[in-house]
């Protein structure tokens, strides 16, 4: 493209312009033109130098209209860029996000001497550093904080996540934008487990690869408390949303099906079992409950279910017809701690079979269940 020709005598001429909003025209012209390339070397020194006499114009639209447009330029000098990133906040804000010519320590040295609204655009940022991520958590501002977290292109360490649950455990924005960062660390993960909400604890389990005891325990404490929260007319649209969600996400193992089964939550393992197989609710009912040895058998060999699992279901669901609710206080909580401990008899005295993991999980939740306290007290 033809150059602009931009020359001393121009330069006078639009400096000397007395009008605020003629200074900001010719700033954003100027600006525009040396962002879009068309300028020769020594035009672009002379509107470095005019840049740097317009970031000390009394109007602040002038220095506004230079911030929107060397928001993005990577020639932007460095002094320049300075100098907008603390000014006021209308023309700081767009630099401050944007700007990839502030390095670390610039950015730092104003997230620790500006106010929140330059470290929240700081925080906003394509990328934003560990370092800087420090010192943004180091603000102890909800606001700040939360746009940190909700950045994916914000490098976080296991030490700052820590802090952020620690300071902020009961503030659910950043609760709920710790749980959709692309990543977290298990330990992270844990932490977050007892206090987030039932909707966030199924995302935890979903997005994050946090290992199959912890994802059981999400996606079943989820489920427990859902169970308890269905309508009086029998609506399981959640429940079937739930199975369809793990399912879409791999996260329907043959172990989260056992253990449910097993823990006394019939509908999950019906509901789930159904859509492994590709049949109709109704149909997995008949085939789940039918007394004679082919049908369970036969829906578990569809569904690609472990061989080893067949006894320890054949078990829960036998057990399941004999045992009952109490209707007492804990009732739920008794219920699964009595299968269980059934289910673990038949497992010493009939060989049922289980997975380590499944049989050390088993034995872990009975020890987390109450006892069957209600009986003894009668």
């Amino acid at each position: 493209m033809p150059s602009k020709n931009l020359t001393e005598e121009d330069v006078a001429k639009l400096l000397s312009d007395t009008s605020g909003n003629a200074r900001a025209e010719t700033a954003a012209k100027i600006a525009h033109d040396f962002s879009s390339g068309d300028f020769s070397d020594p035009e672009r020194e002379m509107a470095q130098e005019i840049f740097r006499i317009m970031v000390k114009d009394a109007e602040v639209r002038v220095r506004e209209a230079l911030s929107m447009n060397l928001k993005e330029n990577p020639d932007l000098p460095h002094d320049v860029a300075i100098s907008l990133a603390r000014d006021v906040d209308s023309v700081s804000l767009p630099v401050l996000q944007f700007s990839e010519v502030l390095s670390d320590e610039d950015l730092i040295e104003i997230v620790r001497s500006q106010g929140p609204a330059k470290q929240v655009a700081i925080a906003r940022r394509g990328s934003v550093s560990q370092s800087v991520s420090s010192a943004l958590v180091d603000t102890e501002n909800a606001d700040v904080v939360t746009s940190l977290v909700a950045n994916d292109g914000a490098e976080i360490s296991t030490g700052d996540l820590q802090r952020v649950v620690e300071d902020f455990g009961e503030n659910e924005k950043i609760k709920d934008a710790l749980v959709f960062r692309p990543k977290l660390p298990v330990t992270i993960a844990e932490r977050l487990l007892t206090t987030v909400s039932e909707r966030m604890k199924e995302e935890l389990a979903k997005r994050h690869d946090i290992g199959d005891d912890l994802a059981t325990d999400l996606i079943l404490q989820s489920r427990e408390r859902a169970v308890i929260g269905l309508s009086a007319e029998g609506d399981e649209t959640d429940l079937e949303k739930l199975i369809n969600q793990l399912h879409e996400n791999d996260r329907l193992t043959p172990s989260i099906m056992l253990r449910a089964l097993c823990m006394g939550d019939i509908d999950f393992f019906e509901y789930a079992l159904a859509k492994m197989i590709g049949i109709s609710l109704v149909n997995a009912r008949v085939v789940i409950h039918d007394s004679g040895p082919l049908g369970l058998k036969a829906a578990f060999e569809r569904a690609g279910m472990p061989e080893s699992y067949f006894p320890a279901a054949r078990a829960a669901i036998d057990v399941a017809s004999e045992v009952e609710y109490d209707g007492g206080e804990n009732d739920r909580e008794r219920y699964s701690r009595r299968m269980i401990e059934r289910i673990l008899t038949q497992y010493g005295d009939l060989g049922v079979e289980f997975e380590s993991e499944d049989l050390e999980y088993l034995l872990k939740k009975m020890g987390d269940l109450p006892a069957d306290t209600l009986n003894k007290a009668a």
